[in-house]
């Protein structure tokens, strides 16, 4: 296993001063803290950084670091509550960092600071035409909104809300624990306010003290033209109402677009499948095809193959430079039931071709135009 690189790990230069080496620290451990951060990795993480300041804080061992390496400070770095007596359970010499997590300290989020409000998501259902061109419409969805009647107070018109007597209006309260690192604070939310940091004597009679209420909001909607299945389309401030005076949160609508009978879709790019009969290839000819865009005619040219791609330029979807493309694939269909002039023409054509096999109109002979015209 590599040496670990305690300079390395708290994004310092190797001669940093002690100023940048506890201020990177307070940074990361800020950052990397069990207690905020629940992602993947994030306590290993902060393991990492208390152990590299253990060694890179204290002016002796770093100098035995920078001189032996790990082995110079080895069975000293991370050795926990031994190590360091009372401070910040044995990570040493930062308890404004551990005060910061556990409410002993002065960075305490105010419970009264204004706060967006959450976000929501619809799901929209459109049809392929609908997705492919775009369109307007309204949609109503329910949601969290400022209470008019104290306009989002939670206190009864002519009243307000007072501080917390409990917690003195920080919304959480400080309790003192014993653990394995020693004796601790614990921080947890305020019982009587809930974590607002407020009490509502006399409460609103509409929203009953939580100024907010559930209503049902309608807005209008366009949609633009090009959008695709599974594909997310933000409306700023239509989501739920904040709290404190926040603003409203957002709103995602997320597309869910059927499927076509007559069109297969990539992208902007639009794909079909055309079939023509065995004459039409041989001979050539003039089909018409459908797109989203309306019918157009196809030339087909004379020895056409089954399975032949042909595009038609700008007929696919809309999107911001102008449209895509439509892909159109052919396929020779050979003809199952034959009246007496087809079989004899046929017939003709196979004596023409050397097709001996065709006397009689033996199958052999369709079974050959069938392995030649269809769809491999």
């Amino acid at each position: 296993m590599a040496e670990k690189d305690y300079y390395q790990t708290l994004g310092v230069d190797r001669d940093a001063s002690e100023k940048d080496i506890k201020r990177a620290f307070r940074r990361l451990a800020a950052k990397y803290h069990p207690d905020v951060n629940h992602e993947p990795g994030a306590e290993q993480k902060f393991k990492d950084i208390n152990e590299a300041y253990e060694v890179l804080g204290n002016k002796e061992k770093r100098a035995r670091y920078d001189q032996f390496g790990a082995a110079g400070v080895n069975g000293q770095a991370g050795a926990g509550a031994g190590a360091a007596g009372s401070q910040f359970g044995g990570f040493g010499g930062f308890d404004d960092i551990f005060n910061m997590f556990t409410g002993g300290g002065a960075r305490r989020a105010n419970p009264n600071q204004p706060r967006q409000g959450s976000d929501l998501q619809y799901t929209m259902s459109l049809t392929f035409m609908d997705a492919v061109f775009g369109k307007q419409t309204k949609i109503r969805y329910n949601r969290q909104e400022e209470c008019k009647t104290c306009h989002g107070s939670g206190a009864r018109p002519g009243t307000s809300p007072t501080k917390c007597s409990r917690c003195d209006g920080s919304g959480f309260i400080v309790t003192m624990r014993n653990t394995p690192f020693g004796r601790m604070q614990q921080q947890s939310t305020c019982p009587v306010c809930g974590g607002t940091g407020k009490e509502i004597k006399d409460k609103c009679n509409t929203c009953h003290g939580t100024g907010r209420v559930q209503q049902r909001h309608e807005i209008k909607v366009k949609i633009p033209a090009g959008v695709d299945d599974g594909e997310q389309m933000r409306l700023a401030g239509q989501g739920e109402a904040g709290v404190n005076g926040g603003p409203y949160g957002d709103l995602y609508i997320v597309f869910q677009v059927s499927p076509s009978k007559d069109f297969k879709r990539d992208g902007s790019e639009i794909y079909v499948d055309k079939n023509i009969t065995f004459a039409q290839a041989a001979l050539g000819d003039r089909v018409k095809v459908k797109t989203v865009h309306g019918d157009v005619d196809l030339k087909i040219p004379a020895g056409t193959q089954s399975g032949t791609n042909f595009r038609l330029r700008n007929k696919g979807v809309p999107h911001v430079n102008g449209n895509g493309d439509e892909h159109v694939r052919v396929h020779v269909k050979t003809p199952t039931h034959l009246n007496k002039r087809q079989r004899e023409a046929l017939m003709a054509y196979a004596a023409a071709s050397g097709e001996k096999a065709a006397e009689g109109v033996k199958p052999g002979f369709f079974d050959k135009l069938r392995e030649a015209f269809d769809d491999k």
